[in-house]
């Protein structure tokens, strides 16, 4: 007898479910779960890391999440906008450093702050501008084609009636263009927001006083010095996950507002 859609559904669901539960069984005695508490969930011995990893190794990430995301915002704003020139040479210029940006690993980036530039021009910069500089020229090469696209998304029709209704070509980009560039890449920018959070480990390669240290490298060194396996780094990562989940779920809301954008103009279309 041959079965109907909804019961070859059904009993797809079933076979599913037993195999999940099947893996969960072999799961449970497969694995030496007093061996993974002790390497990950001893808290018994990592009291010593509070309150510090929330008041400087937190802190000090929001801070050179902040000050990245900021500057290469405005970065990537003004290379967006060359990109989109009409003079060639600024097409050029802002092409080939979007392109070397995102070409090299971000990790180089740091390193030639952190030790180029005190040789090269005897720059003693501290951990925040090392942090901050070098995910500002990394991000804004991200940021710039983010724009770019949202940019090239606005209807040509709104900023030729601007046009022609006698306003400047520069303001009709800063008051039509411009922002409704921004509303349709917020979500994309919030998750750029996500990535320059935990791109700012990489400032570990250049060293740092403790009071400059990030979530990263607190976890790191916890591991040595409080004999709790790797729980100092589940610390960190939750909370890094303090910051990126909000961040996620923002950049879902302002993805679910786009799309319902879209579909009331359909609608009305």
């Amino acid at each position: 007898m041959a079965l109907t859609t909804r019961q070859r559904r059904r009993l797809s669901l079933g076979v599913q479910a037993a195999v999940f539960v099947l893996a969960l069984v072999l799961l449970w005695f497969m694995v030496d779960w007093t061996a993974i508490q002790r390497s990950f969930f001893n808290f018994e011995n990592i009291g010593p890391m509070f309150p510090g990893i929330i008041t400087v190794g937190l802190w000090n990430t929001v801070q050179y999440t902040a000050v990245g995301f900021i500057f290469g915002l405005l970065g990537g704003t003004v290379l967006a906008l060359m990109r989109l020139a009409s003079f060639p040479i600024y097409r050029w210029i802002a092409t080939a450093y979007v392109e070397f940006f995102r070409g090299i690993p971000a990790i180089l980036v740091f390193i030639a702050l952190g030790f180029g530039a005190s040789l090269a021009f005897g720059w003693n910069l501290s951990t925040l501008q090392i942090a901050g500089t070098a995910l500002a020229i990394v991000s804004s090469a991200y940021i710039a084609e983010t724009l770019r696209a949202g940019l090239q998304a606005v209807p040509k029709g709104q900023v030729e009636a601007a046009r022609a209704l006698g306003m400047p070509a520069w303001r009709a980009m800063v008051s039509i263009q411009i922002p409704q560039a921004f509303r349709i890449v917020m979500p994309p920018l919030t998750n750029e927001a996500i990535l320059l959070t935990k791109d700012s480990s990489l400032i570990f390669v250049v060293g740092m006083a403790g009071s400059a240290a990030e979530l990263t490298k607190m976890g790191r060194d916890g591991i040595n010095m409080y004999q709790a396996g790797l729980t100092p780094l589940v610390v960190a990562g939750v909370c890094y996950l303090l910051i990126t989940v909000p961040l996620s779920l923002l950049a879902r809301r302002l993805e679910d507002r786009s799309s319902s954008r879209v579909s009331r103009k359909k609608a009305k279309a």
